[in-house]
């Protein structure tokens, strides 16, 4: 039976509130310290505390002055490198099995959650934060599935918040202990993200993907996980490009960071 635009809607909408908290940690916690190392400066030397806090305004990262002085564009670009290569790496390792982990839906849920994560980040850099426009954003990219404004609104918040909150939970749980996301919960909630889309496991196989060379590659034992990183980054930068040309459509016409 195929999939219908309401299943995809009703799996993707929690799918989207959750990725709320996993992208704000990254966003807003300052994983990298540099916002607060310039708090720690009271006893450096006036001028060389001057060039020490200019010189972390100007590192292009989340919560620097250059941050916010950048493009969506650029914001963008920034999520597709760094956050890109985190969760290709971990959507790779299934590849180590080689032929034998593409008979499980492991790689495409990983993949999908991967990919569904990079565009909720990019919505965001281009002021696009309803969730249902987010829904309809992935839909469009992986699925190739133009879903209607009003069905992508959803009718079940609080459903959808519990379900959101349970994906969550790993990330939630380390925030509490160690007063932010560490890089396991972070890894733990994308496979939890990846679990989330099993309903629609026979959308997932039509997501962006590598060149065929990378997936041969990856159906090798030991090297497939090479060939597999390679694939995952190949089909993050397609999502990432069919991305930009839908939010030329859609996105606000003044673009705030989120």
């Amino acid at each position: 039976m195929a999939i219908s635009d309401a299943q995809i809607v009703a799996v993707l909408r929690p799918f989207v509130r959750a990725s709320g908290p996993v992208l704000d940690a990254l966003r807003d916690s300052d994983p990298f310290g540099l916002r607060a190392g310039t708090d720690d400066l009271a006893g450096v030397e006036s001028g060389l505390k001057a060039k020490l806090v200019n010189g972390v305004a100007s590192v292009k990262v989340p919560g620097t002055d250059a941050w916010a002085r950048m493009s969506g564009h650029d914001r963008s670009s920034w999520w597709m490198n760094r956050v890109g290569r985190f969760t290709a790496l971990l959507t790779a390792i299934p590849g180590l099995g080689g032929a034998l982990a593409d008979r499980v839906p492991v790689q495409d849920t990983l993949g999908a959650a991967s990919q569904g994560l990079l565009l909720c980040a990019v919505a965001g850099e281009y002021g696009v934060t309803d969730v249902g426009t987010r829904v309809r954003l992935i839909a469009w990219v992986l699925f190739s599935r133009d879903i209607a404004p009003a069905l992508a609104a959803g009718h079940d918040e609080a459903v959808e918040a519990d379900e959101a909150a349970k994906l969550t939970e790993e990330l939630r749980a380390s925030s509490e202990k160690h007063g932010k996301a560490t890089v396991k919960a972070a890894a733990g909630t994308l496979f939890r993200l990846g679990r989330g889309l099993r309903e629609i496991t026979e959308e997932l196989e039509k997501r962006p993907r590598g060149r065929l060379l990378h997936r041969a590659i990856g159906k090798l034992p030991v090297v497939g996980m090479a060939g597999d990183y390679l694939g995952e980054r190949s089909g993050l930068r397609q999502a990432w490009q069919r991305a930009h040309a839908w939010l030329s459509e859609h996105a606000p016409p003044v673009a705030t960071p989120r």
